[in-house]
């Protein structure tokens, strides 16, 4: 079974109801052998092209990833970047912002942390915090000491997602490309997860009681969701609503996703013109 990215990404404007979108689909794996072999050819391909975006130099990719709690973003990142080389990628978790972050405009501190060109750059949780949890807990923007004015302006939301997706554009026109994954959890799901964590000591640590009450504000993030991936969809970074009950079939998806991405850019290795080849000749007799 073929995986069709466009299944799952969200069109500009378009106008969603994460209800209408589904948390599981039929697997594009038909045993955990099988599912193995797809990711390995996966991870190769994304190697090879990794080695052809970082020698072209000529852009940057940018992966974006927003989630529920437990929704499986750091064990998508491991697997489905696990041939990376490192050299080429850099990974960057964004929680509470610090003093000198909330002293400067809410996109300054991830602005920062971009990939350079011939990088791949993965954001796991990103500026789209600052139109989620902050949109969900007003005292966290009251902490951003912002005018009174701006804080009073009716277009306050929107004008926030027109500052990032004027980022994004600004970004895609100078060479980065940008992907942006939402992991759709289902609530029940989610909460045998949360017991997994519980019952597993080594996942004691990733469990808290901040944790369950994030879960009682379930249906405010999933409208803060739905406003902002309607509002931030584009041609040049689109949103991928990845179904994320099923954990490999998520990383299979997300694979999929990303290679195809890279393989729009018709990456190649860079070639000499005839006055580099003829110092590389020059050079080899020297060798010899």
């Amino acid at each position: 079974m073929k995986i069709d990215p466009q299944e799952f990404r969200v069109r500009p404007d378009e106008k969603i109801k994460l209800k209408q979108w589904p948390t599981a689909v039929k697997p594009f794996y038909k045993s955990k052998a099988h599912y193995e072999k797809v990711q390995a050819a996966q991870v190769a391909d994304l190697s090879r092209q990794q080695d052809r975006l970082y020698a072209q130099n000529q852009h940057a990719l940018l992966l974006v990833f927003q989630a529920m709690d437990a929704a499986g973003k750091d064990s998508a990142i491991k697997h489905v970047m696990s041939g990376v080389n490192p050299q080429g990628c850099q990974v960057f978790s964004f929680k509470h912002p610090s003093a000198e972050e909330l002293a400067h405009d809410f996109l300054w501190r991830t602005t920062r942390c971009l990939p350079e060109r011939g990088n791949i750059g993965i954001f796991n949780r990103s500026y789209y915090e600052e139109v989620l949890i902050v949109r969900v807990h007003p005292e966290i923007l009251a902490a951003q000491a912002l005018p009174a004015d701006t804080l009073a302006d009716k277009d306050f939301w929107p004008d926030r997602y027109r500052s990032i997706v004027d980022l994004e554009q600004h970004l895609h026109r100078n060479g980065t490309r940008i992907v942006k994954f939402f992991l759709h959890l289902s609530k029940e799901e989610q909460r045998k997860r949360f017991l997994a964590r519980i019952d597993t000591p080594e996942k004691n640590w990733k469990f808290s009681r901040y944790d369950l009450q994030e879960r009682e504000r379930w249906k405010d993030y999933q409208k803060a969701y739905e406003e902002c991936l309607s509002a931030t969809s584009s041609k040049a970074a689109p949103w991928f609503v990845v179904p994320a009950d099923d954990k490999p079939n998520a990383r299979l998806i997300i694979s999929q996703i990303v290679n195809d991405t890279l393989a729009g850019l018709k990456l190649d290795y860079p070639h000499p013109d005839k006055a580099h080849r003829k110092e590389l000749q020059s050079i080899r007799r020297e060798l010899e």
